[in-house]
């Protein structure tokens, strides 16, 4: 982190789902380090404890909050409690994410409900509760999407679909707002090293030809890399960035 990116949350709150853990957490790391107060939000009690104990160590603001993004009333309360013990709200990171891999006759309708629910749901009630808190605070919203938003991915349907939805909101929800000075926008990785793909559930049976179109050639990215991509999309240096679906995907969607 370079000296001119130390300090530009500073005074700011950013509310961030996913936080325990993957890409949640290295953000809510990064933008405490360079000044914001953080309200992060996971069902992972463990990993909030630790992602808790690190920001405070290292000087910064944190509020931890065990809940599912899949609950409407969750979402508008982790959102009214992040007002209370912030003060205010400056940045909705939608990060949480479920994903796995089946053959589409095989997901079950529980598996197809949780993705919807954590990956659609969630960021839309976030998004419903957050909006007018925004407004008094010339806010912005960063929704992670994903390559499987934009392209074909064999195998992985009702994920792909969950993530079209974000990108959706995002550009819809970036129309509707077009005449405030709240942003919105969306970042698309392709593979990234966390819990999430190292636990990726593959089934028997699949066809390796289908799938090479995005497991890509130049390996995977690091939470870190993302964080950083956040950062600067959710700060004043992203300024001009609205209605956005930004790419950090190590080229999947190039060709």
């Amino acid at each position: 982190m370079s000296e001119g990116t130390a300090h530009r949350f500073e005074g700011r709150v950013a509310l961030l789902t996913g936080a325990a853990s993957g890409i949640g957490r290295a953000t809510a790391l990064r933008l405490a380090s360079e000044g914001a107060a953080v309200f992060a939000l996971d069902i992972a009690k463990d990993g909030l404890a630790s992602l808790e104990d690190e920001v405070r160590a290292a000087g910064g603001t944190i509020v931890t909050r065990a809940g599912s993004v899949g609950e409407r009333a969750e979402c508008f309360s982790a959102v009214e409690q992040c007002l209370d013990e912030l003060g205010r709200l400056d940045v909705l990171g939608n990060i949480a994410g479920v994903s796995r891999a089946d053959h589409l006759v095989d997901v079950t309708e529980e598996q197809y409900r949780l993705m919807f629910a954590v990956n659609v749901d969630g960021p839309f009630f976030l998004c419903q509760a957050a909006v007018p808190h925004l407004l008094e605070t010339d806010g912005n919203i960063v929704n992670i999407a994903s390559n499987a938003g934009l392209m074909g991915t064999a195998y992985t349907v009702a994920y792909s679909m969950t993530k079209g939805a974000v990108i959706q909101l995002t550009r819809s929800l970036a129309m509707e707002l077009a005449k405030t000075k709240v942003r919105v926008n969306a970042i698309a990785p392709g593979g990234v090293a966390t819990s999430l793909t190292h636990d990726f559930h593959i089934p028997e049976g699949v066809d390796v030809d289908l799938m090479q179109p995005y497991m890509g050639f130049r390996g995977m990215s690091r939470p870190e890399d993302i964080a950083a991509f956040f950062a600067f999309v959710a700060s004043e240096d992203g300024r001009a960035i609205h209605g956005s679906i930004l790419s950090a995907d190590l080229g999947l969607t190039a060709g």
